[in-house]
């Protein structure tokens, strides 16, 4: 799908990511196998200034359909930060045949990683597929309840993003954030209420998941639901064994020395060396 003149692409809010203005707006990313697409998505080329600074070279763009991917949806229903970005390290649980890992893999780019555990066989081969062309992707065929089974292919990771549909997610995101997401780093989880209890209301099952997570050491800090783009569907987004702050002295106090004292008699080394004394 030529661009041409008619097409402009400008940066989104969020780094990786950009919208192409033309007849009709769209989410895209800039496709890391020029003239390849992965599952029939249309492409847009646009001419840029070349790098050489003389005359203009294309280049390519994936569209992002948001009906086919819960990040998407997330990003034009307004989620304030993603955290995948150019250079991260992602571990997505719920690969799938790899339509959103795919467009991941280009917002990372060539600084980043994607490692997409799905379970299913069947559609694990076109993940394979995908991952053929794009150096960045690490397809892995396992059960994602079981991440003992892949530590040897998966490093510590910036952002664990789940799309798994169980109802023991918060459990399974728990279990591979405990080996391989980074003190500090970031979970996005896609919930579908009806995989998790269809009897009970979407919010009280979203409100029950939260819980869940707080309770494994994350900390929540966004929620939104994915209408009108899936139904019954909320994102949640925060940060995983997040740093305390510690707290600062005011400015030009100083501790008096007998606090100094009595703090360092506390501590067993000291203790004993005043023993042998």
């Amino acid at each position: 799908m030529a661009g041409g003149a008619k097409v402009v692409v400008e940066p989104h809010r969020h780094a990786g990511i950009f919208i192409a203005r033309g007849k009709e707006d769209a989410l895209v990313t800039l496709n890391s196998t020029p003239g390849k697409s992965v599952y029939g998505e249309k492409r847009i080329s646009v001419d840029v200034p070349a790098a050489s600074g003389e005359g203009t070279e294309k280049v390519e763009y994936r569209v992002w359909n948001p009906f086919r991917s819960k990040i998407a949806a997330a990003i034009l229903g307004g989620v304030d930060n993603i955290w995948i970005q150019p250079g991260a390290k992602v571990l997505y649980l719920g690969g799938a045949s790899g339509t959103t890992v795919s467009h991941v893999s280009d917002i990372v780019g060539p600084t980043g990683a994607v490692y997409a555990v799905e379970f299913s066989h069947r559609v694990g081969r076109d993940l394979i597929n995908m991952a053929k062309s794009r150096t960045n992707v690490v397809p892995i065929i396992e059960d994602a309840r079981h991440p003992l089974k892949y530590r040897m292919l998966v490093p510590m990771v910036d952002v664990v993003f789940a799309d798994v549909a169980q109802p023991d997610q918060a459990r399974i995101v728990a279990l591979n954030a405990s080996h391989f997401l980074k003190n500090g780093g970031h979970f996005v989880i896609s919930i579908k209420a009806s995989c998790i209890d269809s009897t009970a209301p979407p919010e009280a099952v979203f409100a029950r998941e939260v819980k869940k997570l707080q309770q494994e050491q994350f900390k929540p800090a966004e929620q939104l639901t994915l209408e009108p783009y899936e139904r019954d569907h909320a994102v949640v987004v925060g940060s995983y064994r997040a740093p305390k702050k510690e707290k600062k002295s005011p400015p030009g106090r100083v501790e008096p020395a007998s606090s100094l004292w009595k703090s360092s008699v506390k501590s067993p080394s000291c203790a004993l060396s005043l023993k042998s004394l």
